[in-house]
């Protein structure tokens, strides 16, 4: 398995803004992705944590503030150079079904090959040294994510969490820095959460790479990330440690209410 020689650059998330028709769906959003780290985003339906992932992977552009990856500005790219750049993304819903795992992790190679359309149509030796390099890594990724015995299977035959699995191992294909990982477990039945949790874990220490992660299992964030930052209606309202935030007044008040009642008292 290949490893990353050096750490990952930093994600930097500085004053985002977005508004759809007049309503603010990122207030001044700010956070930092450490290098390595795991990153939760976690908040109410509604936060902005979608937006703030579109925002991230190009899909969607900011009226105001900036995205830095190191010393690359991500905020006015397009999603493919983003990419590019190191950023990968699954989403909450299972993007394909066709084809093989081997067939889906190949699509994810296919942003770092080198030899042309012609050549690979072709054939050319370098074009197929190429494409079995790429296979072979598309191996080792399959091996790390617990795919590897379901390589040639068509994913349409997988049970729900093994497909979800190979969104998340299409997006390693990319060979990112940092991987956003919306909703990973989302669906799933508690074995399929905690095999994919092992997973992200084993990931992120195997790769070295970075990880945003936007989930609504709380148990799994607080196993999981190193820092949190919670949204609500657009606004970061804290951040910290997973046991700096579950303390936090203002986010017991978002999830559950808790102090509305004392202040309205008062």
């Amino acid at each position: 398995m290949t490893v990353r020689a050096t750490a990952p650059p930093e994600l930097a998330v500085t004053d985002v803004t977005v508004r759809f028709a007049g309503l603010t769906a990122l207030d001044a959003v700010s956070f930092t992705v450490a290098p390595g780290s795991i990153h939760a985003l976690i908040g109410p339906n509604g936060a902005g944590k979608s937006t703030c992932f579109n925002v991230l992977s190009g899909l969607c552009r900011p009226a105001a503030g900036a995205v830095r990856l190191g010393d690359a500005e991500l905020t006015r790219l397009a999603p493919h150079r983003i990419a590019a750049l190191g950023v990968a993304r699954t989403f909450q819903n299972i993007v394909t079904t066709q084809g093989t795992v081997a067939d889906n992790l190949m699509l994810g190679r296919h942003v770092l090959s080198r030899a042309g359309f012609a050549a690979s149509a072709l054939r050319l030796p370098h074009a197929r040294r190429e494409q079995r390099e790429h296979l072979d890594r598309a191996r080792e990724i399959a091996e790390l994510t617990g795919l590897a015995q379901h390589f040639e299977s068509p994913v349409a035959l997988l049970s729900y969490g093994d497909r979800k699995r190979v969104e998340f191992a299409r997006a390693l294909c990319l060979e990112p820095s940092v991987l956003l990982l919306d909703e990973p477990v989302a669906g799933m039945n508690a074995a399929e959460r905690a095999r994919t949790a092992e997973v992200v874990h084993a990931v992120r220490a195997e790769l070295g790479l970075s990880v945003v992660l936007v989930e609504h299992d709380m148990g799994l964030v607080m196993r999981l990330a190193d820092e949190v930052t919670v949204l609500d209606f657009g606004r970061v309202i804290a951040h910290g440690t997973p046991d700096e935030v579950r303390s936090d007044p203002e986010v017991l008040r978002a999830y559950l209410g808790t102090g509305a009642e004392e202040e309205d008292a008062a």
